[in-house]
């Protein structure tokens, strides 16, 4: 938030102690991050008009504009933006001029033809932040003096605060004045009278159609306007603050909302439909052209203004539409002041991406019962342009039952004094909030406590507690060591996610963190769903899609890694996916995402039964049930009882194509939201044993509708105890095995604890495995 010094001292009058000054807005907890001078003007820059304007054929993305400076010399300059014409009056800065970034202005020539100086922005002459096109001067601007001179601009002393969410008063001058003035103990300005016409009465009528939106709208008609310039004071103070003068009506509603942070809107009353308003919910596909000259498409849930005959004239709170603008030939207005709900402004500003000084106020809460201040401020300040102005009688002040109202805090000096570790008494907290707006009544040994109207943050007992350490100050406080029996420390859960990544890296895997975002069709790339969460304002162009799975970024690792002819990588991740639901936000959780180049299904069992067996989980192997993406044949769900926790097995052919990958991918996913909330098994200690073991081989062929780990769970049952380890090592399919069967080679190796096998025990063992794996339908191979 930009405040002015000259116009802070105007509400409260603090002096010329900058520095002191500043110390105090931070003191008070809003953090001043710059102190800076504006209004310095550029020497060597002057007003010129633009006498014409041409395009080049070899110059796509300059044009040449041709100016006179007042002395009636046609110039010849060079420039990229596009936004004047003819007859337009701009800033020129002529040959020899040095600008604030430093640059020298001289006559360097494209496509041979010499630029005599240089046309500016409002951003390059330090007037703004707007660098979107050259800055537009008034018509009536004289020509061949300096810019400074023309506009009547002056040097400003600029507090640039970094003023939080929970502060919205402050989001205006006199927030911040009346904090100074109960730190300094000085006396605020007085809010102006509200001036009651004599003149016959006028009005604009208001229908609040949808009232639960807009709990209050206030309109006053008011007659004998003349639209002309600013004074220069008003118009350095709005420049020092970034906004550009354009009329007396335009500036002085800026002026009034920068000042009360209440904003407000001027509408040219002859040309307002029926004379009046209705505040209602646009419909679906509804369309208005705002102030910007944009169309914009609107959706059931934007709040719209419209005038008596429901023609829109303005998104509420958000920006006012073309058709009744402030002209030059308007001479009445009807000032519009309101109080929209927060939450549904923040929604239309989200989904549109439209952004003003109006929303942003009323996104944090403006004061719904600040509006006669404001309007008492607009006429008070208007007239200093337009002395004979009438404001009329009928002044509509339309309210709906859902306007808030200020709550009532019951606030115990016992909580606060241990909260704040400081000793504060009923009266020492009176003294410290009554002069920001808060009314204090003694209620026994507590404090009844009435929240002033523009602060909306403050709900709760806490949030008074809050403004008592503001007040007194936070390093007057003291400092003390908390005391607690319990030392903080990692949860289970991150204790075992730590476990997890150091097993992962044990393993040989590189933690890999690729873009959680995704763009449009890389879900579909990887064989995935495509029904994802969509973000309607993405950090950057593009990447607009949530993930709904870890696989799609690193299956572009690997891919990228490829191109670099680094192949047979093996990665991992740990982070959180967010799958669409039915409820109001996605059912985000974590999850982690193993893939290894160059290795096969094999690969990714080995990695989940090693983590399986560090981490203590458990989880059955169905290849029943492939999830999407994967390989038909090689791949598996991990279940949980009913629940999914994850999937392993081999990429698609047709996804590694599509990612131009060559090799085979194994890959493992799992959903730690599950296990690692779960408490794992208790590993059990096993006595080695003395005794030899033994090993031997058996190949089975076995039909492709039964899946391996069927077979292994055979074999693992008619081994019983003796069997201690178990591994798959040969996979044939081809000559010499009937047709829709494939031959599965196992070595088992058996081991007893108290005793050496016999070749009988040993022929036995293989009898029984036999026996169980024929009951699949698996024949043994000789």
């Amino acid at each position: 938030m930009k405040i002015v010094h000259s116009w802070l001292n105007d509400l409260v009058p603090v002096g010329d102690d900058i520095d002191a000054i500043a110390d105090a807005i931070t003191h008070l907890g809003l953090a001043v991050e710059d102190i800076r001078t504006v209004g310095s003007t550029v020497p060597g820059v002057v007003t010129a008009r633009v006498i014409r304007t041409e395009r080049h054929p070899d110059a796509a993305k300059v044009h040449r504009v041709f100016v006179d400076a007042g002395d009636g010399v046609e110039r010849h300059v060079w420039c990229g933006a596009f936004n004047m014409q003819s007859d337009d009056v701009i800033p020129l800065a002529t040959p020899g001029t040095v600008m604030p970034d430093g640059r020298a202005i001289e006559p360097k020539p494209i496509l041979g033809i010499p630029s005599e100086g240089m046309l500016c922005s409002a951003r390059e002459l330090g007037l703004g932040d707007d660098h979107s096109g050259i800055l537009i001067l008034p018509q009536e601007t004289p020509l061949g003096v300096p810019y400074g001179e023309a506009l009547g601009l002056g040097e400003e002393v600029l507090y640039d605060l970094d003023v939080l969410r929970n502060r919205p008063d402050a989001y205006g001058h006199l927030g911040v004045a009346r904090d100074l003035a109960a730190h300094f103990g000085l006396p605020l300005a007085p809010a102006p009278h509200v001036l009651t016409a004599t003149e016959p009465a006028r009005s604009a009528p208001v229908e609040l159609v949808d009232g639960d939106r807009c709990p209050r709208f206030t309109t006053v008609v008011i007659s004998n306007v003349t639209v002309t310039s600013s004074p220069e004071w008003m118009a350095r103070r709005l420049a020092a603050a970034g906004m550009r003068s354009i009329n007396n009506v335009v500036d002085v509603s800026n002026y009034v909302m920068l000042e009360t942070n209440q904003p407000n809107h001027a509408y040219d009353f002859d040309t307002l439909g029926g004379g009046g308003f209705r505040i209602r919910l646009a419909s679906d596909g509804e369309t208005i052209v705002t102030l910007d000259d944009v169309e914009r498409t609107l959706t059931a849930t934007d709040l719209l203004i419209c005038d008596a005959n429901d023609r829109p004239i303005g998104l509420a709170a958000i920006m006012g539409g073309q058709n009744t603008e402030i002209s030059d030939s308007t001479t009445t207005i009807a000032l519009e002041t309101a109080w929209f709900e927060p939450m549904g402004i923040m929604r239309s500003v989200a989904r549109m991406g439209l952004r003003s000084e109006a929303s942003a106020r009323f996104e944090r809460g403006a004061d719904p019962f600040g509006i006669d201040r404001s309007v008492a401020r607009f006429v008070e300040l208007l007239r200093l342009t337009c002395p004979d102005l009438v404001v009329h009688h009928g002044m509509v002040d339309a309210r709906s039952e859902h306007l808030p109202t200020p709550p009532q805090l019951v606030v115990r000096p016992s909580r606060v004094s241990a909260l704040l570790g400081t000793t504060f008494t009923a009266a020492q907290i009176t003294q410290l909030i009554e002069p920001i707006g808060f009314g204090c009544h003694p209620q026994g040994d507590d404090l009844l406590v009435q929240v002033p109207s523009w602060r909306p943050d403050c709900t709760m007992e806490i949030d008074i507690v809050e403004e008592v350490a503001r007040r007194h100050g936070y390093g007057a406080l003291g400092k003390t060591v908390p005391k607690s029996t319990q030392p903080g420390g990692l949860t289970a859960f991150q204790h075992r996610r730590r476990r997890l990544r150091d097993v992962l890296l044990g393993l040989g895997l590189s933690e890999a963190m690729p873009h959680p975002f995704l763009t449009a069709g890389d879900l579909e790339r990887a064989g995935l769903p495509a029904q994802a969460v969509k973000l309607v304002n993405p950090l950057s162009v593009g990447d607009d899609i949530l993930r709904t799975s870890l696989r799609p970024g690193l299956l572009k690792a690997i891919e990228f890694n490829e191109s670099h002819r680094r192949t047979g990588v093996a990665l991992f991740e740990i982070g959180h996916v967010y799958p669409p639901s039915d409820q109001v936000l996605p059912a985000e959780y974590e999850a982690l995402g193993v893939v290894i180049a160059g290795a096969d299904a094999t690969a990714a069992m080995s990695v989940w039964r090693e983590l399986a067996s560090a981490m203590g989980w458990g989880a059955r192997v169905d290849q029943g049930r492939v999830p999407d993406g994967l390989h038909p044949t090689r791949s598996a769900t991990l279940s949980l009882g009913k629940d999914v926790v994850g999937a392993v097995g081999e990429v698609h052919p047709d996804v590694l194509d599509a990612y131009g990958v060559s090799e085979r991918v194994a890959v493992l996913e799992l959903h730690l939201g599950v296990l690692l909330a779960a408490e794992p098994k208790v590993p059990q200690w096993k006595a080695t044993s003395r005794f030899p073991s033994s090993d031997f081989d058996l190949a089975f062929a076995v039909p492709e509708s039964v899946a391996a780990e069927k077979v292994e769970k055979a074999i693992r049952q008619g081994a019983g105890g003796t069997l201690v380890d178990l591994a798959l090592f040969d996979v044939y399919r081809g000559a010499g095995t009937a047709e829709g069967t494939r031959s599965l080679a196992y070595r088992l190796r058996l081991q007893a604890n108290d005793r050496t096998l016999t070749d009988a025990d040993v022929a036995q063992v293989r009898d029984k495995v036999v026996t169980a794996v024929a009951k699949l339908g698996a024949q043994l191979r000789g």
